[in-house]
């Protein structure tokens, strides 16, 4: 059997379709304690270098967002899933 490959370059299509969507309303499942919910139901904390993101039920760090005036990082480490609903 021969796997075919695509370059990096075929994740611009879904992965600009997926930025465009909603992020609060996404569903997300911790890594440590396996709780789920929306991000919209997260504690964020804001006195950081960035947006930190806490799992409601266990405080684990779920989601870190930095941005400086030319780019932004995003590291979801503390998410095993992140769940997006399409609109219809």
């Amino acid at each position: 059997m021969t796997e075919t490959w695509l370059d990096g370059n075929s994740l611009g299509g879904p992965l600009g379709e997926l930025f465009r969507l909603e992020f609060t309303a996404a569903v997300g499942t911790c890594t440590r304690c396996g709780s789920s919910g929306t991000l919209a139901e997260s504690p964020v904390f804001a006195r950081c270098p960035g947006l930190v993101v806490r799992c409601p039920g266990c405080s684990n760090v779920l989601m870190k967002l930095v941005s400086s005036p030319t780019r932004v990082w995003m590291d979801t480490r503390g998410l095993s899933s992140l769940e997006f609903l399409l609109p219809a």
